[in-house]
């Protein structure tokens, strides 16, 4: 059974933004509403979440996950970052970007691309993953919805909830979502290499 919470695009219910954290923090994988596509995720030590969701979208052992976080504050306990990384980073967020970023020692190596053991770290502007995170008091491991076989996200929480009920615990519903998936931005080496172009002006990393 999985259940949905509507709550409001631009002002979320306190007592349900506190409820979808908890069963967070207890283990379940919750879906959510991001400034790019809908996105799926579960507590970063949740393991056996992280495998439900390897399962769901059929993941291989290439995918790069994300750590999403409310800010930049959380930003030198997980990622090896430059100066000027960390410029782009600050002008960059809260945006529809992903940046991917060398791994610290505190990233789980199940967060981390297996061979490159490098980590995407987004900050998102959306109010209700917003105030998620700040429930969470924490960062939340996090990836689009993009179902197997899908050429694109879904973007009706409606759909959302029919698509993968049964296989995600809850659905956070807060309207209409977005095709357009994040810009994905290699920040590793000695300047920014785009990896994937999406939402948002690419004009700073080219």
């Amino acid at each position: 059974m999985t259940d949905i919470f509507r709550v409001h695009p631009d002002n979320p219910q306190t007592r349900l933004i506190d409820q979808a954290a908890q069963r967070l923090r207890a283990g379940e994988v919750v879906v959510y509403p991001t400034d790019a596509a809908y996105a799926v995720g579960c507590a970063l030590e949740n393991k056996r979440g992280l495998e439900r969701i390897v399962q769901l979208r059929r993941l291989d052992d290439k995918h790069q996950f994300t750590i999403l976080c409310r800010d930049l504050s959380e930003l030198a306990t997980y990622a090896k970052v430059e100066n000027w990384a960390f410029r782009l980073l600050k002008a960059h967020t809260p945006g529809p970007y992903t940046f991917v970023l060398r791994a610290t020692g505190e990233v789980p190596r199940r967060l981390m691309h297996a061979k490159k053991k490098t980590l995407g770290l987004r900050v998102p502007d959306n109010t209700v993953v917003q105030a998620l995170l700040e429930a969470m008091g924490e960062p939340i491991m996090s990836t689009t919805l993009l179902l197997p076989g899908d050429e694109f996200p879904l973007i009706d929480p409606e759909e959302i909830h029919e698509r993968v009920s049964g296989r995600v615990d809850l659905v956070l519903d807060g309207g209409w979502g977005e095709v357009e998936t994040t810009t994905v931005v290699d920040l590793e080496e000695e300047a920014p290499v785009i990896l994937r172009q999406g939402k948002g002006d690419v004009s700073a990393f080219q």
